[in-house]
């Protein structure tokens, strides 16, 4: 099964609900090389499910020392696919090693992906 990191509204337990159909279960995990920035949502759809119109949105350093806190969902190959759909166009899925070692998909900024 697929492992998600979230470090933002995929965490909210109404937006998983919306997406997935069910609350998930996670375990707290932290990436590296990335930090925290933030983009405006102009979609409806997400805008009504998460109930913020400023997310959240991964950039990529290459610099070990930055490093952002989220947590880890064990997903189906369908809620990924489900997850995929929620995101918008500023973001894009990719795989990457966390701290842990473990490999994992993150949402990160698509402009310097």
């Amino acid at each position: 099964m697929p492992l998600l990191f979230s470090y933002g509204t995929l965490q909210q337990k109404e937006v998983q609900i919306a997406n997935f159909g069910r609350e998930l279960l996670g375990k707290k995990e932290i990436v590296q090389g990335y930090i925290v920035g933030e983009i405006e949502i102009t979609d409806e759809r997400v805008l009504r499910e998460s109930g913020k119109a400023i997310h959240p949105i991964l950039r990529f350093t290459g610099n070990l020392a930055d490093e952002v806190s989220g947590t880890v969902f064990e997903i189906t190959d369908v809620e990924l696919a489900q997850a995929d759909d929620y995101e918008v166009d500023d973001y894009v899925r990719m795989l990457v090693k966390l701290q842990s070692g473990k490999e994992c998909w993150i949402y990160a900024a698509a402009t310097n992906a």
